[in-house]
């Protein structure tokens, strides 16, 4: 045997050998290795193998691997073909700062040149990067077909030569507002020890880094403070706000909406995963409106995707659509059906036989890769793990819940924001042999936890209003009544873990979920959704009918109203409405893009809901 067969042979037995370690999670079934390390799932005797396609793009390479040149800076965007459109980003010189594109160029065999010294001289140079020795270009890149895929920014200091320089491509954002705290945080294409400036004090990173964030604590409540991100030579000034006293009764606003995945039709309407133009459109009219911060549950990108990789392309382009107004106020996100990341088993024919959650879960799980994408606070239950269900208990076997179950509070206000596709196995419906989580099941931790929750604000003097927030209705409408928490009146779908269906049935759930928001609270006002791509309300009542006929299971006592505010407006395509138990208790259907804007007022809520593109109001509620 020669030695590089040898070398070959030792490598391959390595990458099965490391393949294998990566524990197959307990709570799955059926899922198996074969001796060169491929995952597939078994059943009646014949293997399906997980999808090993790579990305179609990455960030890595969509960031071109800048150059920097006498004149100007070169790209190389690997294998894409298309357009390069591009111009100077004013930072210092407007509110909300994006590119002003100017140029135009083909992409030929992934490379672009760019001639800095020409393209922006006098009197063209209004950043004025020829004086101040640095500047900064937004991009865009479009493939063949003229379908937008990313747009991205790239630094550079000198007037020729040119040195590729750090540029902040997502950011900076504000999160985690308190009264005495708030979160800025960023992330850069280089590696760079960033700072943060406010009220006065410095805030540097550890040392050179991509990710940047910085806890500003010892503020005062409801003052405006100013901030500035230092990144080498370069920076950006914004301010925030921070929240209002603890229990306050004073005034405030607050948006809500879900379901901007990509549509049809190209432009900034399909944005490789996401529809940026609605977004912009919400993203402004909620800071026009002075909106305290903005919850968005679920569906922000087209996602059910194999690769992480891809999966962050999609939000950083979800994030950039928003971005100019996310500087000054917080936009906090929670998970849908669409931001589910899979491994996906198919047969010969390249057709799907089944999909369940990625593991490594603290790496590669749906819930994983979001948690890295977003700041958001971490207080929610720990995971699935050692539920009554567990099979392999001080052990891990689901994913983790940290940062897609939370809860937050402003003024006299709480939001509580529920993962109803936790563990998310699309197939699970039609293929119950892999086990995995339901589209809309909430499971017994999470509940447990909720009910812990809702019990502490119940009890608290301070909080005056609670909403629940999940991506899923609990009473569809338009485009979900196969699934959600309703599936037709089938009260036999559930999860399954490890080759076993839970004892409770969705319906049974949902009903169990409305008593704790219904009749363990008086404090909670609806509950927030989308995942159906209109705008509808229901108020419900001991009225409303909401049980198939025949149903044979205890039904839930509605001893007040509660209201379901379903806005899953924000761009994907529209669902049109459907008739089910509860439609005559339905109000004020639409399927136009929409943006709920909540005006509290101590123990007053008024709901008005504005389309964002045409800015004509399409509902105004009262609801407390």
């Amino acid at each position: 045997m020669k030695i590089p067969d040898i070398i070959l042979l030792i490598l391959f037995a390595s990458f099965a050998v490391n393949a294998r370690s990566q524990t197959i999670p307990a709570s799955y079934s059926n899922i198996e290795y074969n001796d060169n390390g491929l995952l597939f799932f078994k059943k009646d005797n014949q293997k399906f193998y997980a999808d090993t396609t790579g990305p179609r793009f990455t960030l890595k390479e969509l960031m071109g691997n800048p150059q920097g040149t006498a004149d100007g800076v070169e790209f190389d965007f690997g294998h894409l073909k298309g357009t390069f459109t591009y111009g100077l980003i004013p930072y210092g010189k407007a509110d909300h700062p994006l590119p002003v594109f100017r140029f135009s160029t083909p992409i030929r065999d992934g490379k672009v040149e760019v001639d800095i010294k020409n393209a922006f001289r006098y009197p063209y140079d209004f950043v004025d990067w020829k004086e101040n020795g640095y500047l900064t270009i937004g991009y865009r890149l479009a493939d063949e077909n003229g379908m937008i895929i990313f747009d991205g920014e790239i630094s550079l200091t000198g007037t020729g030569p040119f040195e590729v320089a750090p540029a902040i491509y997502e950011g900076p954002f504000v999160n985690k507002v308190r009264p005495d705290e708030a979160t800025v945080w960023c992330n850069t294409t280089l590696p760079v020890q960033a700072s943060l400036e406010v009220n006065g004090k410095l805030y540097e990173s550890d040392g050179k880094a991509t990710h940047h964030e910085w806890r500003i604590t010892g503020l005062e409540s409801d003052t405006k403070y100013d901030y500035t991100v230092r990144y080498g030579k370069l920076s950006q000034q914004y301010h925030f706000k921070t929240a209002l006293p603890k229990g306050s009764r004073d005034p405030f606003v607050f948006g809500y909406s879900s379901d901007s995945r990509h549509a049809t039709g190209g432009g900034e309407r399909r944005i490789e995963g996401t529809n940026a133009y609605i977004m912009k459109k919400i993203a402004a009219l909620a800071y026009s409106k002075d909106a305290a911060f903005v919850q968005f549950t679920g569906d922000m990108i087209n996602g059910y995707l194999s690769n992480r990789e891809e999966q962050e392309v999609q939000y950083t382009n979800w994030k950039k659509s928003i971005e100019p107004f996310w500087h000054y106020i917080p936009f906090n996100a929670g998970m849908g059906n669409h931001e589910a990341l899979n491994y996906i088993f198919r047969d010969a024919e390249n057709r799907t036989a089944a999909s369940i959650d990625r593991f490594p879960y603290d790496t590669h799980s749906a819930e994983a890769v979001f948690a890295k994408a977003f700041v958001n606070p971490v207080n929610g239950p720990a995971s699935e793990d050692d539920n009554r269900y567990d099979p392999n208990p001080g052990r891990v076997d689901f994913p983790s819940y940290d940062e897609n179950v939370f809860y937050y509070t402003y003024g006299n206000v709480a939001m509580i924001v529920l993962n109803s596709n936790y563990w998310f196995a699309p197939s699970l419906r039609r293929e119950t042999a892999t086990s995995g989580g339901l589209h809309g099941y909430l499971m017994d931790n999470q509940l447990a936890w909720l009910k812990e929750t809702i019990a502490k604000f119940e009890t608290d003097n301070s909080i005056d209003h609670i909403f629940v927030t999940q991506h899923t209705p609990a009473f569809p409408n338009g485009g979900h009544s196969g699934d959600d928490m309703w599936y037709s009146g089938n009260n036999e779908m559930r999860p399954w873990i490890a080759g076993k269906p839970v004892e409770t049935g969705i319906i049974e759930r949902r009903d169990e979920y409305l008593d704790i928001l219904i009749n363990g609270s008086s404090k909670v006002v609806a509950i927030l959704t989308g995942d159906e791509h209109n705008y509808n309300w229901l108020k419900l009542t001991p009225e409303v009918p909401i049980y198939p006929e025949g149903y044979e299971h205890e039904k839930l006592d509605v001893s007040r109203p509660v209201y379901q505010i379903n806005n899953g407006a924000a761009g994907a395509p529209y669902y049109g409405q459907e008739v089910l138990p509860w439609s005559d208790f339905t109000q004020s259907f639409s399927v136009e893009n929409a943006l709920c804007l909540f005006y509290v007022d101590g123990k007053k809520i008024t709901m008005k809901v504005i389309n964002p593109d045409t800015l004509n109001e399409i509902d105004s509620v009262e609801l407390r």
